[in-house]
Parts: C-alpha cells; sequence; structure tokens
C-alpha cells in the first residue's frame, strides 16, 4: 500500500549560487557517506549536478511523508546506489518501509520523485 508520494524540482544555479556562496551548503544537505562521494567527482558540474539531486530527492522524500524538511534533517535520509546505478534512500524511522526514488537532470534542471510503500 502506497503511504505517500513526494516530488521536488530545483533549478541548478540556484544550488551552485548556494555552493558558492555558503562553505557550508554542502555539508547541510549531504551525509559524510554522501560527501564522501560528491568529492571524488571531477568536475564542478557534476558536483553542481550531485548535490541538486540529492537535494529534491530528499525534499520529495520529506513530502512524501507529510511532514517536509523541517521535521526532518537532510541527514535523517541518505542516499545510496544500488550495483546497477539505481538510487535508494535509507530513511531513519522508515526501515520497515519500501522507499522508491527516480532523479533526473537536465541542462537546467534536477528533478525527483519518491514513493513510500508500507511492507
Amino acid at each position: 500500500m502506497i503511504k505517500g508520494i513526494g516530488i521536488d524540482l530545483i533549478e541548478l544555479d540556484r544550488i551552485q549560487k548556494s555552493m558558492e556562496k555558503n562553505n557550508r551548503f554542502v555539508d547541510r544537505i549531504l551525509t559524510q557517506n554522501e560527501k564522501n562521494v560528491f568529492d571524488e567527482l571531477k568536475s564542478n558540474k557534476r558536483k553542481v549536478e550531485f548535490l541538486a539531486g540529492r537535494y529534491a530527492s530528499k525534499e520529495a522524500f520529506a513530502k512524501a511523508t507529510g511532514t517536509g524538511i523541517g521535521r526532518l534533517s537532510f541527514h535523517d535520509m541518505e542516499l545510496t546506489v544500488n550495483e546497477k546505478g539505481a538510487p535508494s534512500i535509507k530513511a531513519a524511522g522508515y526501515e520497515e518501509h519500501i522507499i522508491f526514488v527516480s532523479i533526473t537532470h537536465s541542462r537546467d534542471y534536477a528533478a525527483a520523485q519518491v514513493v513510500i510503500e508500507v511492507i
């Protein structure tokens, strides 16, 4: 049974400006494991896309829970990828749920959709 769905869209230039303006922005959004992946990325363009995708995914997850960011912290959620490269979300308090996530990028935007299913 579906518990919630969420979607988010973010402008890549907004993420880039936030990265340039605030040195702590990346640390605020990414967990340490996510930051390790981020730090390995070679180009700034790819870093912006990666961060924007994680930002949109976490916002979409928070919307799917019905609470939004505020009751959930960006660090309460962590995105990983499976052996095929598909993203998944681990979230505190949602271990007994199936969480589906899809992330996409265009030249100007990153978007994510999340579906939370009760087992």
